[in-house]
């Protein structure tokens, strides 16, 4: 067996394998076109392993040719992407235009993928992520003119597809906060009770919440965690109440969140301080991990720098393999990728000095 571990960066794709997930081998930046011309950012990449063959995606932006999303069905040795129309675009008539793409997601139906977009919409594909339709419903959401964008941008980053329903779908956004449908998307409602929106006049709004990252427990589906802006919280009822779990951690604040793929209960944070220019709490990087979902929390930060640290993780900078033993990835704004496996997370280094580290996402092949 081997792994693959796909990194998005500002200034490129790179790509790490290993067969024992201690030793890797990098290669990047990758060119996508052929041509010679590497990606000015990589916002998204994704692993689709329900295909035969493993099917990469990755959600570029050329600072020459713009943005779109690009496929590869032979793990990267080549790509393509349309040749005929942009893979994700908006309709004709409009004012409005497609940024990047910031996540994919993959659902219970084979060769549907789930685009979050920037500017704040949802695409849909239903050919494996070649080329996608605008969920119309959300779209036209009455609340959509208020969805403002958080310091990053205004985009759906996080989409938790139900693992057996396909009309179910959760998704996250900043700013705007939790929505769900139980329609396969005709209509979406606003699930954020309990989340606070401190740095509004109205703190406990019914949408208007900056969540910076939501995950789905992988046993208990009905169960969620996430990262706020200010604030860790869990629901238990599918996401229509929320309970803070912040309580023993270093700092309420950051940006990723990870779930165990296999154990209800587990979940990973990585801390953001409050304080200055948003460095790791008292400048060290450091992961911490609950079991009892999120009722008590330890460090879980053995190999990580010891020394001064102020590279932090970005929303979609971390993942699991989803392997019977997962592997736990994680890359920082300083550029540097660590992984871990086993309960007791003892990371080791896959990449050192890359660009900043926007997305990263693994399997094993």
């Amino acid at each position: 067996m081997s792994y693959l571990l796909l990194i998005g960066t500002s200034k490129g794709l790179f790509t790490a394998t290993s067969t024992d997930r201690r030793a890797w081998e990098l290669t990047g930046p990758v060119t996508l076109d052929g041509a010679g011309e590497y990606l000015s950012s990589v916002y998204a990449v994704g692993i689709d392993t329900r295909r035969d063959k493993p099917r990469l995606l990755v959600g570029s932006d050329s600072s020459h040719f713009g943005p779109s999303v690009w496929h590869s069905d032979d793990l990267g040795a080549t790509w393509n992407e349309p040749s005929d129309a942009p893979p994700i675009s908006f309709p004709d008539g409009g004012d409005t235009s497609f940024a990047r793409a910031w996540q994919f997601a993959f659902g219970p139906e084979k060769d549907v993928v789930y685009a979050g977009v920037e500017p704040t919409a949802l695409f849909r594909s239903d050919d494996g992520g070649v080329t996608f339709a605008l969920n119309q419903g959300l779209w036209d959401h009455p609340h959509r003119p208020n969805w403002a964008p958080g310091f990053g941008g205004a985009a759906v980053h996080t989409i938790l597809p139900h693992p057996d329903d396909p009309s179910r779908v959760v998704i996250a956004m900043s700013t705007g906060g939790v929505y769900q449908t139980e329609d396969g998307g005709a209509s979406w409602t606003p699930t954020n009770h309990g989340i606070a929106a401190d740095f509004l006049p109205d703190e406990t709004p019914e949408y208007g919440q900056c969540v910076h990252k939501a995950v789905r427990d992988a046993m208990e589906p009905s169960r969620f965690f996430a990262q706020n802006h200010g604030g860790v919280y869990r629901s238990d009822d599918d996401g229509n109440d929320w309970g803070s779990i912040a309580a023993g951690l270093p700092s309420d604040f950051g940006f990723a969140m990870l779930a165990h793929p296999h154990r209800a209960d587990t979940v990973l944070t990585f801390p953001v301080s409050t304080e200055g220019n948003r460095f790791p709490p008292n400048a060290r990087l450091q992961v911490q991990r609950s079991d009892d979902g999120g009722r008590h929390w330890r460090s879980v930060s053995d190999g990580l720098p010891e020394e001064p640290y102020y590279g932090i993780v970005l929303r979609d900078a971390a993942c699991t393999d989803g392997d019977t033993e997962p592997g736990w990835y994680f890359g920082t704004r300083n550029g540097d990728v660590f992984v871990s496996t086993g309960d007791d997370h003892r990371w080791s280094q896959v990449a050192a000095h890359l660009p900043d580290v926007l997305c990263v996402r693994a399997a094993r092949i």
